[in-house]
């Protein structure tokens, strides 16, 4: 058990290494101007080494915006069982967003993604993947069935898919705060309800 713990251990420190690797190059170089050989070479390792941690050069530079996914659902439904779903679901995702931002990796990465149109939409399928998931949670949480009830994947969508969009808009509209209070916006504005009336302009007033 020790030397499996002593391989695992090692396993992860090469992972890590790759994701370092990948996130200076692509801020050196750019994401499309980066190669796999090029990631592998700078820790040492083959390419075929590389294979063995990440499936393609888009993995790896997403694999900590996957890894927060993850987190999140694990705090989320580690949340008080009393919390409403979208309060839970707020909580759980701005405090580990805070926790991500203070990774400078992280931030490099999220840049990285931020300018490429590609990354930006495979980040938004690599969540939508994980409707099954956060829906079970979501319904459990509710006392529901997703397979019966619509709600769990309709909040799911909200927060895996429909929440990160409203953010990378705005941030291109210019919003200058961290994700993580735009998150928090975003996850206020919903609960308030999204049936706004017509403006004076809509309504011919």
């Amino acid at each position: 058990m020790e030397k499996l713990g002593l391989r695992e251990r090692k396993k992860q420190r090469t992972r890590e290494a790759l994701i370092d690797a990948a996130q200076a190059l692509f801020c050196t170089n750019g994401f499309e101007a980066t190669t796999i050989d090029q990631i592998a070479e700078s820790v040492e390792v083959s390419s075929r080494t590389f294979f063995r941690y990440f499936a393609s050069k888009e993995d790896v530079a997403l694999a900590l915006a996957d890894e927060q996914i993850t987190v999140v659902l694990k705090a989320f439904a580690a949340q008080p069982a009393h919390l409403p779903v979208l309060t839970a679901m707020r909580t759980a995702a701005v405090e580990i967003m805070r926790t991500y931002e203070t990774d400078t990796r992280f931030h490099r990465l999220q840049n990285v993604i931020s300018v490429n149109p590609a990354l930006t939409a495979a980040r938004i399928d690599r969540a939508t993947a994980r409707f099954d998931e956060a829906a079970r949670l979501i319904g459990g949480r509710m006392g529901v069935d997703p397979a019966a009830d619509p709600r769990p994947y309709l909040v799911a969508s909200v927060a895996l898919c429909a929440v990160q969009t409203a953010v990378v808009a705005w941030r291109a509209a210019g919003q200058q705060a961290p994700e993580s209070e735009l998150t928090r916006q975003a996850f206020d504005l919903l609960s308030t309800g999204l049936d706004y009336p017509a403006g004076p302009t809509a309504t011919g007033h």
